[in-house]
């Protein structure tokens, strides 16, 4: 007999047993393979994904094609947002950054689930709330803190979401990833390599010197893990 996949997404952890008996038959265990699109902008929301493993990127794309990061979700998260205030529709794109695993459910049971589920859709509407909050500061670290800093931040929230110590992802993607040029992120890189907080090596990064890094990393990275824990508490 085939065990049951662990349920390591954070909003289904814990949910009173009425409320996974209603929403646990709707979830389907599926793979999430790099650069997989979630979500679409201006494109129907067809499935939710509650974020098993892996690391998905949450994007703004301009019309000349240029996409920057605004926010990252992991095991603690949920893709198709819109859906938790009744909308259909995206507003941004999110891809998988880091390949893993997802719950999914499609959006007509989503809705149906939702209504009789008060504590997930509490904990639905907290995490919409982070994930705002989460774009306005990055809006900020972008603009006003320098490569080396947001680097570090980014760094350290990806480690955070994906409880491990390396991320395999290559220069280019990160310089998009973070609106920054390739050598910038190159520049940087090499910075946090030298002074032995990360290894680079083919494109997997691993981070050697968490307490350095956080102290290199901007302030947005503690403001953004301040207001979250603020809010899980708040919210129990």
């Amino acid at each position: 007999m085939t065990a049951p996949p662990i349920l390591a997404n954070e909003l289904l952890q814990r949910l009173p047993r009425t409320e996974i008996q209603i929403i646990r038959p709707k979830l389907e265990l599926v793979p999430l393979p790099l650069h997989a699109v979630l979500s679409a902008a201006g494109k129907r929301i067809e499935y939710g994904y509650f974020i098993n493993s892996g690391l998905a990127s949450i994007l703004t794309v301009l019309k000349s094609g240029k996409i920057v990061e605004v926010g990252l979700s992991g095991a603690e998260g949920f893709v198709g947002l819109p859906l938790v205030a009744g909308l259909k529709s995206s507003g941004g794109r999110v891809i998988v950054q880091v390949a893993g695993t997802a719950f999914r459910i499609t959006a007509r049971e989503f809705a149906l689930a939702l209504r009789r589920c008060p504590v997930l859709q509490q904990r639905l509407h907290r995490y919409t709330h982070e994930v705002a909050s989460q774009a306005a500061q990055i809006a900020a670290c972008n603009r006003l803190h320098n490569s080396r800093q947001r680097l570090a931040r980014w760094l350290l929230m990806s480690q955070d979401r994906m409880k491990g110590p390396s991320v395999n992802l290559t220069q280019e993607f990160l310089a998009h990833m973070l609106g920054m040029r390739r050598a910038s992120v190159s520049v940087a890189l090499g910075h946090l390599h030298r002074a032995g907080m990360v290894t680079y090596v083919r494109g997997r990064t691993e981070i050697t010197d968490r307490a350095r890094l956080e102290a290199t990393a901007c302030e947005c990275y503690a403001t953004i893990n301040g207001w979250r824990r603020l809010w899980l508490r708040e919210s129990r």
